[in-house]
């Protein structure tokens, strides 16, 4: 991880709302969402299914689908507003300076291509490299992600894969146009607990050896707490609060974000139940009024149901939602 100290981020998300307007209402996967990252970071973005975290990398890469749309915001790479570029600019950025792990390499990989075709289609399309310097790209870019005799298994097909090669040919793929940006949207969650060990080195490498920023998109504060240098926590498609990974695991200041730490299992103790969050997500389509975890968290109160939480200063660097919001050494 490189923190840098650029004085513009690389990307900035300044108040995004991404709704989906459907038969059964409107559902704003993303209602208002900020956060910046500069070059050479990794942010983790960390919340429940259902919290937008998916729908926030989908915005940024211009895939939002009908009945789906951006109602407002800028996303800003470089400066460039994303909301406002064309198709074309749009389609140009994807892989090039942008570009996206997917979480199941089985259904971002075509199993009608070899992989050495899927690869050479980027350098076709963001690359002026004739035949053979792209094929030795291909070469370099799967011996680097750890795959043996590359250019074998560049004639392979996705299926002659395990789930673990496979997502390290996803991790190529993403890596091959050298972007500026990598966002990871779950990457690990379909493999088991040592490949996903196996591969989160191996991302983290890449980044430091590309020089590349990263947005990792998890339920699995864990797994941010190794690769981010930053953390930020959405819920009902809000940032409930945002910081410095140390801060944001040491020290959390929103009852969410505390619930979510304590979820995860201390391998150190015996326990007869496992911690978790109560209750569930409410339905997006008809939040509650007021903070959209009062119902699910230990210290709300009548100011929780009358008043929405703003994102406000907190301890350390934190930024927190909440009227009520822990201090340092709060367990509840």
């Amino acid at each position: 991880m490189m923190a840098n100290t650029a004085q513009h981020p690389l990307l900035e998300v300044r108040d995004l709302h991404t709704y989906f307007h459907t038969f059964s209402g409107t559902v704003k996967a993303v209602n208002g969402v900020s956060f910046a990252i500069n070059e050479g970071e990794v942010m983790g973005l960390v919340g429940e299914s259902g919290g937008g975290k998916s729908v926030v990398g989908f915005s940024i890469l211009g895939l939002i689908d009908s009945p789906g749309r951006i109602e407002a915001g800028e996303i800003l790479l470089e400066g460039q507003n994303l909301v406002a570029a064309g198709e074309d600019r749009l389609r140009a950025i994807r892989g090039r300076e942008i570009s996206m792990v997917f979480q199941d390499p089985m259904t971002s990989l075509n199993p009608l291509h070899t992989v050495g075709k899927q690869m050479d289609e980027v350098l076709r399309l963001h690359s002026d490299l004739d035949a053979e310097a792209r094929h030795a790209a291909c070469v370099e870019m799967l011996e680097s992600v750890g795959i043996s005799r590359a250019a074998d298994r560049l004639k392979a097909y996705p299926h002659q894969f395990s789930g673990g090669m496979r997502q390290r040919v996803v991790i190529a793929i993403a890596m091959l146009a050298r972007p500026k940006l990598i966002i990871a949207d779950e990457p690990t969650t379909a493999l088991d607990v040592t490949i996903q060990s196996q591969i989160l080195k191996l991302m983290r490498a890449q980044i430091a050896d590309k020089g590349a920023s990263m947005i990792l998109i998890t339920h699995d504060l864990a797994v941010v707490s190794e690769m981010a240098d930053h953390i930020t926590v959405l819920y009902c498609g809000n940032v409930v609060e945002r910081g410095r990974t140390r801060d944001v695991i040491e020290n959390p200041s929103h009852p969410y974000t505390r619930g979510l730490i304590d979820s995860i299992p201390d391998t150190t103790k015996r326990l007869d139940r496992l911690s978790q969050i109560p209750g569930s997500v409410p339905d997006i389509r008809n939040l509650p009024h007021g903070c959209n975890f009062r119902d699910r968290c230990p210290r709300a109160q009548a100011r929780c149901a009358s008043e929405e939480p703003k994102l406000m200063p907190q301890h350390a660097s934190l930024m927190a939602a909440c009227h009520f919001p822990l201090e340092p050494g709060d367990t509840a």
